[in-house]
């Protein structure tokens, strides 16, 4: 059974950083795609970086030099380190994983097919 854990949100004023982790279990994430999303309340969700099998990474431009997703395919553990954090940034954070196949995984993220229960993101100007 497939079960994706995250942790590391809470508050921060403007420019700060935060690590988001996800523990990832039940099956082998290196052959996953992987990825987080956001949800703001009364917004859509929204893609914010994936990683693919091969390691190639991808990032919302809105998050773009901002935010870096990376990956411990050793311990299934995937990261999100935001940097330069702004107020629009607040949102409940989703690790996220799929199969795939996905052409752009960065916009179909929010459509994978397993996810977690999220971690909250407070930024404050």
């Amino acid at each position: 059974q497939v079960q994706l854990q995250e942790s590391g949100g809470g508050s921060v004023q403007a420019g700060g950083s935060l690590r988001l982790s996800c523990v990832a279990s039940g099956y082998t994430s290196s052959a996953y795609y992987m990825g987080w999303f956001r949800q703001a309340p009364g917004k859509e969700r929204e893609g914010v970086a994936a990683i693919d099998p091969t390691g190639r990474t991808s990032h919302a431009n809105s998050v773009k030099g901002r935010f870096t997703i990376s990956q411990d395919k050793d311990k299934n553990i995937l990261y999100l380190q935001m940097n330069s954090l702004k107020p629009e940034d607040t949102a409940l954070y989703h690790c996220a994983a799929d199969p795939g196949p996905w052409l752009d995984p960065v916009v179909a993220v929010a459509q994978f097919g397993y996810s977690g229960q999220g971690t909250q993101v407070t930024v404050s100007s």
